[in-house]
């Protein structure tokens, strides 16, 4: 009987130790399998703040750019001449985004399509914005949301002859504007 008695002492001390050791390897695994989520979790996170960081530095950069142009760029209707820098409007937004390998449709409304909508309210630096500049509810011209209600663009008038940055909430731009997208 006492054989009998270690015998059982030894089966119930191994199904103790399997029972410990399996267990910990469930718990070792979940650890595992946790760590491996948390860590995909945050690389996909810090994708995403790249993106986004990156995102805003092209926005930025074409801004920059954009301004860095004033008084070189010279609009003409239907043209795209990166070289002498004559575009009309279009083309010049297709031009500097292009520079930050963001590329656009030449046309306005080609470039109404592009990208994503964004509500008036919604604006963000960088954003392109349509308007009706001559035939009233039609998309023909572009340019690009600045920030603090500005937007700069290449047009003509009485006074100027290329790119102008005009505030969207003046009581002229009000009534032409129609939509906005964001791309890139």
């Amino acid at each position: 009987m006492t054989k009998n008695i270690q015998f059982k002492k030894f089966i119930i001390g191994a199904a103790c130790f399997m029972i410990m050791a399996t267990g910990s390897g469930v718990v070792a695994g979940q650890q595992s399998a946790h760590a491996a989520t948390v860590t995909a979790n945050t690389a996909v996170q810090e994708n995403a703040v790249t993106a986004s960081s990156t995102s805003a530095q092209k926005k930025n950069a074409i801004i920059a750019h954009s301004k860095s142009l004033i008084g070189k760029v010279r609009y003409k209707f239907g043209v795209n001449n990166p070289s002498k820098l004559w575009f009309d409007c279009s083309s010049f937004t297709k031009y500097v985004f292009g520079k930050q390998g963001i590329s656009l449709k030449w046309g306005s409304v080609a470039q109404s399509k592009q990208g994503s909508f964004v509500a008036r309210k919604n604006l963000q630096k960088g954003d392109l914005i349509f308007l009706s500049v001559s035939k009233p509810g039609r998309i023909n011209h572009v340019g690009i949301y600045i920030g603090g209600g500005l937007f700069i663009h290449n047009t003509i008038g009485s006074s100027h002859n290329g790119l102008l940055i005009s505030n969207i909430n003046s009581s002229s731009y009000t009534k032409r504007y129609i939509t906005a997208r964001r791309v890139g």
